[in-house]
């Protein structure tokens, strides 16, 4: 079932290694069907090159496996979650990708010190409390801190990042690696300035409306 949702979920999984996202079977990608509310996750402690679009798990809203002979990711419980509370949610992804993992290890946010946090953001990529791994807790500080961003910082653990769907997610948690290591390297040789709320929202409709083939 849902052989397009496991496709592109299992592309996404396997994209983090590639973009230096994830190492050995840490970090997951899931997205929800709109159509039937179900969910396609990577299933738990599975080498990311072993992935195929079979061994895909899926489960319904309550966490009840509906199709997959594996188990699910631990940080199964975190995306239903937010699914259940973010309708407009159809992808999420999990990552502890160095940089910016670095800023959630001492619990800094990343301010909009770039024209790409603009872009792509419009906003600051704020970080969260620390939760603990395993059940509700770390979906409900998603939810409390995310605010309008498409990425969150989680402190003393990674990055989780949304979209309209697994790749939009997937491109977010792309950006906000490169985007911290832009900041972790401009912070060694001084004090960025943050751009204005107006230049902000300026180089966000651009991005958003304007840029690329419509």
């Amino acid at each position: 079932m849902l052989e397009e949702l496991r496709k592109q979920v299992c592309d996404c999984n396997r994209q983090l290694p590639l973009q230096g996202l994830v190492t050995w079977t840490s970090g997951n990608v899931s997205g929800r069907d709109p159509q039937t509310g179900l969910v396609v996750i990577k299933p738990s402690g599975v080498l990311f090159e072993d992935l195929t679009p079979e061994n895909m798990v899926v489960v319904d809203l309550n966490g009840k496996k509906v199709e997959g002979a594996l188990g699910v990711s631990t940080d199964t419980a975190t995306h239903l979650y937010v699914y259940r509370q973010r309708l407009d949610v159809f992808g999420i992804v999990h990552t502890h990708s160095t940089f910016a993992t670095a800023f959630a290890a001492v619990g800094k946010p990343i301010p909009v010190y770039l024209t790409a946090i603009a872009d792509e953001f419009g906003c600051p990529i704020p970080c969260g409390a620390y939760a603990r791994i395993g059940e509700e807790e770390i979906g409900k500080e998603i939810v409390r801190s995310i605010g309008p961003s498409l990425a969150i910082l989680m402190k003393n653990h990674g990055v989780f990042t949304i979209g309209n769907g697994p790749r939009q997610a997937l491109k977010a948690a792309v950006m906000t690696e490169d985007i911290a290591r832009t900041v972790f390297y401009a912070l060694q040789l001084g004090q960025p300035d943050e751009l204005s709320p107006e230049e902000i929202a300026a180089n966000h409709d651009r991005y958003t409306h304007r840029y690329g083939q419509k």
